[in-house]
């Protein structure tokens, strides 16, 4: 019991020394501190004074709360400042003091400052409201010109450039329609595979190689129409085949399956082209030595080979087909050359004194006599508007056009303006 009690006084005593060591300690980094603030030296101050404090439980020493505000006034650390002049006023017994009346000049001082701190606080908080306003509503009228915007978005994967008469195709998918230069769709990609246009017609085809719905459309007239059934032209007919470039006369030539004569059809007059008078077009054929026979089934003879008439193409040049449906060549009418290849696709409607020729993977311009000749200038000419087509990142594309100086999105009747004047549209 006795080594106890010695025990806990050991401990006890142990335990006033190093709290006794620490106070003093603390007063060798106080007294630095002074000086270092006497000589102006106030960061090596603010250093030893915070070492002071660390090793204070608590200040109790109105002269260690002045310094502490001092310092901390000087680093412009009003917080601690207002702190330690705190400690000063509840630790001095002297309120008569110069040291007294200098402190309470200081916490004034420090009130001023905190003052100016909150009102600066208060003023960026208002502005970083404020922004955060703005940045919601420029975000809202984003939001809003995003999905006006896309509303007036054609959804479609390409458009073809416009031509004279403002209208152009574009695709969707596997399908193409037509659209003018506003945006309004004329017809929708959701029948036709592939399409053909010159001279401003219009040719559109469910189908690249074997169509049994064929389109057309004159950009010119707004004409538009299907052409009449293949099976009506010819029952064993169960599709168009090769169908040729339209021409400006509204002509357009096709080379049905199991058919012995082309299909040649104007779409202005809705008729089919066809001979009048066939035997008398033989008789004529024979005596200017273009032909060297024909017969009552509509066939005729040249270089010792019998062919089966194929009608009219246009410019007195006639198709001619073998027994299997095949087509063998052309006949020229103006001179007797019969033109005559390993795979015709077929030659288009004459126009302006010129054909056009799908030839095996080739194709070319012909007159008359089959003669190549010069791309014929395409009557559809080129776009002289105002629209221009953009593609639009997300998918799709716009039309822009300038209106009054500014360029805006259109769709028909609809417009909107780009992005950066329609912010400052909405102040």
């Amino acid at each position: 019991m006795k080594k106890n009690i010695i025990s806990i006084l050991v401990l006890f005593f142990s335990i006033s020394l190093f709290s006794q060591t620490n106070e003093e300690i603390a007063g060798v980094y106080i007294r630095k501190a002074e000086k270092n603030f006497s000589e102006l030296q106030i960061d090596e101050a603010a250093k030893n004074f915070g070492k002071a404090i660390k090793l204070l439980d608590t200040i109790n020493n109105h002269n260690v709360a002045w310094l502490g505000a001092r310092i901390k006034y000087e680093l412009k650390e009003y917080t601690e400042a207002k702190k330690y002049s705190k400690y000063y006023f509840q630790l001095a017994k002297n309120k008569k003091s110069q040291d007294y009346t200098d402190m309470l000049d200081l916490y004034v001082m420090i009130e001023e400052e905190l003052e100016k701190i909150e009102a600066q606080r208060v003023k960026e908080e208002k502005a970083r409201l404020a922004r955060e306003k703005e940045e919601r509503r420029i975000d809202s009228l984003k939001t809003e010109w995003k999905n006006k915007a896309n509303a007036l978005t054609l959804k479609v994967d390409a458009i073809q450039n416009f031509n004279n008469y403002n209208i152009s195709t574009f695709k969707k998918g596997a399908y193409v329609g037509i659209v003018d230069h506003m945006g309004a769709v004329l017809v929708k990609a959701d029948t036709y595979k592939s399409a053909k246009n010159f001279d401003g017609f219009i040719v559109l085809m469910n189908d690249v190689k074997e169509p049994t719905k064929v389109f057309y459309y004159d950009s010119k007239t707004k004409n538009s129409g299907l052409l009449p059934s293949v099976s009506d032209f010819n029952t064993l007919s169960t599709h168009y085949g090769n169908v040729m470039l339209p021409r400006g006369n509204g002509t357009i030539v096709t080379y049905p399956n199991n058919s012995l004569k082309a299909f040649v059809y104007n779409v202005n007059s809705k008729q089919f082209i066809t001979i009048a008078d066939q035997k008398s077009l033989f008789k004529e054929l024979r005596k200017t030595d273009k032909i060297e026979k024909s017969n009552k089934e509509g066939q005729v003879r040249i270089a010792k080979q019998w062919y089966h008439f194929g009608g009219h193409i246009g410019g007195e040049v006639y198709a001619l087909y073998q027994s299997d449906y095949k087509l063998f060549g052309f006949l020229c009418g103006l001179d007797g050359t019969v033109l005559q290849t390993t795979n015709y696709q077929g030659i288009g409607a004459f126009y302006n004194g010129k054909f056009h020729v799908i030839n095996e993977d080739s194709s070319y311009w012909i007159n008359q006599n089959g003669t190549k000749v010069s791309v014929p200038e395409d009557e559809g000419g080129s776009y002289t508007g105002n629209s221009k087509v953009v593609k639009v990142e997300s998918g799709g594309f716009r039309i822009h056009q300038i209106i009054d100086g500014a360029e805006y999105i259109i769709l028909g009747n609809e417009r909107l303006e780009l992005l950066e004047d329609f912010l400052r549209k909405h102040p």
